[in-house]
C-alpha cells in the first residue's frame, strides 16, 4: 500500500501576511494554510460552482449581478437568466482580472522554513498569483571570510570595476544586473519552484532553522478594488452574459404575440458579446495589466 508524502506546513514568523485572516479553526498553528484572504473574492471557489448547489451571491457578487441585470433591461424587461448562469458569468470576469492583476494587488507573506525541508504547501490564493519568492539571505549580506570562493570574486570583482570611483546611474544598473547573475551562479540568494499547483519547491534546501521565506504574490481584495477595476469586471460579466442569453433567445427565434409575433435579438447580443469581450481583453492587457519591463534586482 503506498503512503502519501507529508510536508510541512509553513508556520508564519513576526511578520505574518499581509493580506488575509484567520480562520475559526485551527489544526496546525500559526500557518498560513488557516488563512483566508479578506474580502468577498475567494480564488479557491471560483467557477467550482455547479447546477445542483445552491448559488449564495456575496456583496461584492450582488454589486456585479444587479449591474448585468441592469444593463440588460431588467426589471423592464425579462432577462432569461438563472443565477447559475448570473454566477458563472461573474466568476469567468473575476477570474480574467485575477489571472492578470496589477502590482497594485501585491501582498506578501512569510513564513519559516526548517533545516533540510524543502517543500511547503501553500495556499491557492498565493499560489495562484505567486510574483516571487526570497528565502536566502542577499550575497552582500553574507559574511566574507578570507579563503572563500565568494570573499575572492567580491574583492576581485570590486577592485576592477572601482566600486566608488566615478560611480554613475548607468554603472549602478549594471552593478544590479550583474549581481542577479552572480546571485544564481553562486546560489546564495535560493531559488523555486511550483509542484503541481499546490506546493511551494525551495532550493538548494534551508540549511538552518528557522529559515525565513518572504513570498511576494498578487490578490484581489474586493475592499480595496478599485471603482474602475470593479467596473471592468462588471461590463466583461456583462458581455459574457449577453452571449449565454444570445444561446437561449436564439432557441426561440420569435415568441408568438398578439400583434403577430416577437423577434428576439438573440444575433445581435452573439455579436456585441464577442465585440465587448475582445475590447475588454485589450483593454485589461493595456491599461490595467503592467506590460513587461526590463528589471534588475
Amino acid at each position: 500500500m503506498a503512503i502519501s508524502p507529508t510536508f510541512p506546513k509553513p508556520r508564519l514568523n513576526g511578520y505574518g501576511t499581509s493580506f488575509g485572516h484567520r480562520k475559526a479553526s485551527s489544526d496546525y498553528g500559526d500557518n498560513l494554510l488557516n488563512y483566508a484572504p479578506e474580502g468577498d473574492i475567494d480564488p479557491s471557489k471560483l467557477n467550482k460552482t455547479k447546477l445542483s448547489d445552491g448559488v449564495e451571491f456575496s456583496p461584492y457578487d450582488e454589486v456585479i449581478k444587479d449591474y448585468v441585470l441592469g444593463m440588460l433591461g431588467h426589471p423592464i424587461v425579462r432577462v432569461e437568466l438563472t443565477h447559475y448562469q448570473l454566477k458563472a458569468c461573474i466568476d469567468e470576469a473575476t477570474t480574467k482580472l485575477s489571472y492578470h492583476a496589477p502590482l497594485w494587488t501585491m501582498q506578501y507573506a512569510s513564513f519559516d522554513a526548517s533545516v533540510g525541508q524543502n517543500v511547503y504547501e501553500l495556499p491557492s490564493y498565493i499560489i495562484d498569483n505567486l510574483s516571487y519568492v526570497v528565502y536566502k539571505k542577499s550575497l552582500l549580506s553574507i559574511q566574507s571570510q578570507a579563503g572563500t570562493l565568494e570573499f575572492d570574486f567580491f574583492l576581485k570583482y570590486f577592485q576592477e570595476n572601482y566600486l566608488f570611483e566615478n560611480f554613475g546611474v548607468g554603472d549602478f544598473y549594471l552593478l544590479q544586473s550583474a549581481m542577479e547573475s552572480t546571485r544564481k551562479i553562486l546560489g546564495q540568494e535560493g531559488s523555486y519552484n511550483i509542484l503541481n499547483n499546490r506546493f511551494l519547491q525551495l532550493y538548494p534546501a534551508p540549511a538552518m532553522t528557522p529559515e525565513r521565506v518572504l513570498i511576494e504574490y498578487r490578490a484581489l481584495d474586493s475592499n480595496t478594488l478599485h471603482p474602475a477595476y470593479i467596473n471592468w469586471v462588471q461590463r466583461y460579466a456583462l458581455a459574457v452574459a449577453k452571449g449565454v442569453l444570445s444561446h437561449v433567445r436564439g432557441k426561440y427565434g420569435q415568441v408568438p404575440s398578439p400583434g403577430g409575433g416577437v423577434t428576439l435579438n438573440s444575433q445581435q447580443l452573439a455579436q456585441e458579446a464577442a465585440t465587448e469581450k475582445k475590447e475588454l481583453l485589450e483593454e485589461l492587457m493595456s491599461q490595467i495589466e503592467e506590460p513587461p519591463v526590463f528589471t534588475a534586482y
